[in-house]
């Protein structure tokens, strides 16, 4: 083969000798540390190596114990199956960030000529072309896959951030669901003393079959609230089960009572522009519209150019010589001259410009309502507290008081401890209201706000009732 050729040829393998490595997980660190601070959480990327089984025993270890929410949270993070779905989505980004940096492969063209009836030698042809566009265009490629890179990166924290925020939720909507189920049985004993009660003055002939009736149907009431509890219970664990990653409900343990309210509301002076600080969907939206706008630089230089190339020819003719040279294709841009691509990323700048700024008012008027939604939990769950329950059990002790002298009946003093056990059950569903409106907030602010104290189980006395 004669030297032209031969030039072309290493011309072209040293074009393509700075290929990128593929590294699957070079972002997961970033990614891990955005993670931790926003959830207090620590992800761990499963990878079939000794880290995994360290991560099943931390499993393991974190159920032998009451889950807290903030346990809850980690095991979700070691093993929930569509996190570590969503972790890929880190490699597949590096992988479209190397190949955006790398040239097409040249191509070898080779023909052979075999001479009419036998005469002369063999005609061989041989040519090796590259599209140079790919190697002009290089920068710009780049350009655009690192801000889809960068966007790919914040997507993904803010989905683990989000599925954090989910478990969070789901706890605490399990650990009133079955404080709910101890009220309920409570009442359900109510009624059940209120009933066997006014089934022996029936039989004395001290009241009407209307009114053992009356004790009766609530009786039964309460057995099919206390039915419709245990269901919930069911449900909730169900839904925890699985954004836990665990192969059966048995495995969960918590807290028998939510915890009490913090001592106060911290770190809320501005929900919006915190929001717009650690939101990570936020953060890729930015990205998008710098990826489009260096769609469009490249869109605008090299549109009607794509199929451009140089090469090198080398002929090899019947008198036994090489003629060789090199050779350039264009293409001519009598039809499509561009127009039509340059005005298309155009447009992808101005929609992703556009939603960027819906986005931006969606997150701090989300955040600005789960703020007043979290306030108005929080003064319920206070009232609850602080003034239903104490009257409803100052209610009680006084109709206590008045059955032991014999001015009341015992129904009179087992429906004030219904109203009492009632009253409790407001102030349940209100603490629960609290936390996972609150866990909202956090997920409009994307990640974990602070606490004035250490929140503690719930230390509130509430009744039971029995005979």
């Amino acid at each position: 083969m004669n030297r032209p050729l031969v030039i072309a040829l290493a011309v072209s393998a040293s074009a393509l000798a700075g290929c990128a490595h593929v590294q699957p997980r070079e972002a997961f660190p970033e990614v891990s540390k955005t993670v931790n601070e926003r959830t207090g959480g620590k992800p761990v990327w499963n990878s079939g190596t000794a880290e995994d089984a360290a991560a099943e025993n931390a499993v393991r270890d974190l159920l032998s114990h009451p889950l807290t929410a903030d346990s809850a949270t980690q095991i979700a993070l070691l093993g929930n199956h569509n996190v570590q779905a969503t972790y890929e989505e880190l490699g597949i980004a590096q992988a479209d960030l190397v190949q955006a940096g790398l040239l097409t492969n040249p191509v070898v063209d080779a023909l052979l000529r075999f001479p009419d009836g036998g005469r002369g030698g063999t005609n061989f042809e041989i040519s090796v072309s590259q599209n140079f566009i790919s190697l002009l265009s290089l920068p710009l490629r780049k350009k655009v896959a690192a801000a889809q890179y960068a966007a790919a990166k914040a997507r993904v924290a803010g989905q683990i951030i989000d599925l954090t925020a989910d478990v969070r939720e789901a706890y605490y909507t399990l650990q009133g669901a079955q404080q709910m189920v101890e009220l309920q049985q409570s009442i359900a004993d109510a009624t059940a003393a209120s009933a066997e009660a006014a089934q022996r003055l029936r039989e004395a002939g001290n009241i009407t079959e209307l009114q053992l009736a009356g004790e009766q149907a609530l009786h039964a009431q309460a057995v099919l609230d206390l039915a419709t509890a245990k269901a919930e219970v069911t449900k909730d664990r169900e839904k925890l089960t699985a954004l836990l990653g665990l192969s059966s409900p048995d495995a969960i343990k918590l807290a028998d009572r939510l915890p009490d309210l913090p001592a106060a509301e911290t770190g809320l002076d501005d929900v919006a522009s915190l929001a717009l600080r650690q939101r990570q969907d936020f953060g890729a939206a930015v990205a998008e519209v710098n990826s489009t706008y260096a769609s469009l630089g490249l869109t605008q230089r090299y549109a009607w150019l794509s199929g451009a190339e140089v090469y090198a020819d080398a002929e090899h003719e019947l008198d036994g010589g090489w003629v060789a040279g090199p050779g350039v294709t264009v293409p001519v841009p009598i039809f499509d001259t561009g127009a039509a691509a340059v005005s298309g990323a155009s447009g992808r700048v101005r929609q992703a410009r556009q939603r960027l700024l819906a986005l931006q008012t969606q997150i701090a008027s989300d955040a600005r309502a789960a703020k007043a939604d979290l306030l108005v939990a929080r003064d319920r769950a206070e009232y609850c507290r602080n003034t239903l329950l104490p009257l409803r059990q100052k209610i009680t002790q006084q109709t206590q008081l008045q059955y032991n002298g014999m001015l009341m009946s015992v129904f009179q003093l087992l429906q004030a401890k219904r109203d009492e056990v009632d009253a409790a059950r407001s102030y349940v569903l209100a603490l629960r209201d609290y936390w996972t409106a609150r866990t909202r907030l956090e997920r409009a602010v994307g990640g974990r706000l602070p606490t004035a104290a250490t929140s503690q189980p719930n230390s509130t006395t509430l009744p039971t009732v029995g005979h």
